[in-house]
């Protein structure tokens, strides 16, 4: 029996690009993608994100005391058009300010060429208390890394 693997994105340069199809859960009754899906789009794309860079959220959990993880500490979001039922689109982000215990980035929901939300935001590093902490310098090292990469 073959098991297949969810998908995790693919790096093009600074850039993740994650695929999403909108379904019909996605929806609401008139087939137009309801705006709360895409804050879930761009969160599965950034933990896969983090997966590809391998940084291992769950692991730092289990860490207990020791642990931390990421958490969004501010977001904007614009939306320009809508997703409908049964579109491709694709997620795009980059990480465009890397700091101690935080990171901004950007990302882009497209149809095609048709950009349909835009959002900025920044994560914190936090213990598992919630208080901010220095992210783990491999994490960060993977991060400018990603940020470094030329577009291909």
């Amino acid at each position: 029996m073959v098991n297949p693997t969810p998908p995790g994105g693919v790096f093009d340069g600074s850039r993740h690009l994650y695929a999403v199809r909108v379904y019909y859960e996605d929806t609401d009754l008139s087939g137009i993608t309801y705006h709360a899906n895409y804050l879930r789009w761009f969160e599965r794309a950034r933990s896969d994100l983090l997966r590809m860079l391998k940084i291992d959220q769950r692991a730092e959990i289990e860490a207990g005391a020791d642990g931390g993880a990421y958490a969004v500490s501010e977001i904007h979001l614009k939306y320009l058009r809508p997703a409908k039922l049964d579109d491709d689109v694709v997620i795009e982000t980059t990480c465009t300010e890397l700091g101690a215990a935080s990171c901004r980035m950007h990302q882009i929901a497209r149809r095609g060429d048709e950009t349909l939300c835009e959002a900025t935001l920044r994560v914190g590093y936090i213990s598992l208390e919630g208080r901010p902490k220095r992210q783990p310098a491999p994490w960060r090292t993977a991060f400018q890394s990603f940020m470094d990469q030329e577009a291909s």
